[in-house]
C-alpha cells in the first residue's frame, strides 16, 4: 500500500508532464495552421476584389434589363386595357342611343 502511495504520484506527474507537452506542439501547429489559413483567406479576399468590378457592371445590366421589361410590360397591359375600356365605351354608348 505504501508502495502504492509513493509510485502513484510519480505516475500521475510523469502523465501531467507529457500532456502538457502535447499541448504545447498542438498549440504551436494550431498557430501554425492559422497563419497558413489567414494567408489564403487574404488571397480570397483579393481574388473577390478584382472581381466587384465585374459583379457590380452585371448588377447594373440586370438593373436596366428588369426596368426595360417593366416598361414594355406596363405599356403591353396599358394598350390591352384601352381595347377593352373602348369596347365597353362602345357598347354603353349604343345602349345608350339604343
Amino acid at each position: 500500500m505504501e508502495c502504492l502511495d509513493s509510485i502513484f504520484p510519480i505516475i500521475i506527474y510523469i502523465l501531467l508532464i507529457i500532456l502538457i507537452i502535447v499541448l504545447i506542439v498542438l498549440g504551436i501547429r494550431l498557430i501554425k495552421t492559422l497563419g497558413k489559413v489567414d494567408k489564403v483567406v487574404d488571397g480570397v479576399n483579393d481574388k473577390v476584389n478584382k472581381l466587384n468590378g465585374v459583379f457590380n457592371l452585371i448588377d447594373t445590366t440586370a438593373d436596366a434589363v428588369s426596368a426595360m421589361s417593366d416598361k414594355i410590360v406596363n405599356r403591353i397591359t396599358d394598350v390591352v386595357t384601352n381595347l377593352f375600356s373602348k369596347k365597353k365605351k362602345k357598347k354603353k354608348e349604343e345602349e345608350n342611343d339604343g
